[in-house]
């Protein structure tokens, strides 16, 4: 099982632009499915991206789609949200979350058995 440390949030001003980093320690990183979520004060968490353990296949969350980008680097063992024009309504605790297989959907949160302590993301108006 992987452990997973997330990285790079902090405060920007509306429409700028943020990298997020998950580390991943162990050595089947490439066998594990990847996803990013974020949550806002008194929210849910909800989905913001996925990757397949191959890059072969992105998801995003309709909210972010135009303006993000994941990524991965198995040989780095790390996965990377890139969020461009970012908004106020993006603030929140972004965390990246692992998985073998998809059971309930890469959107689910429940579909992934492996998650990092976030990385607060907020931005100002």
């Amino acid at each position: 099982q992987v452990q997973l440390v997330e990285s790079g949030g902090g405060l920007v001003q509306a429409g700028g632009s943020l990298r997020l980093s998950c580390a991943a320690s162990g050595r089947t990183f490439s066998a594990y499915r990847m996803g990013w979520f974020r949550q806002a004060p008194g929210k849910e968490r909800e989905f913001v991206a996925a990757i397949t353990s191959n890059s072969g296949i992105t998801s995003y969350a309709d909210s972010v789609k135009a303006r993000s980008t994941i990524s991965r680097d198995n040989a780095r063992n790390t996965v990377y949200l890139q969020m461009n024009s970012l908004k106020p309504e993006d603030t929140g605790v972004y965390s990246c979350a692992a998985t073998l297989y998809y059971y309930y959907g890469a959107r689910n949160p429940a579909s992934y058995n492996t998650w990092g302590q976030g990385t607060q993301v907020t931005v100002s108006s």
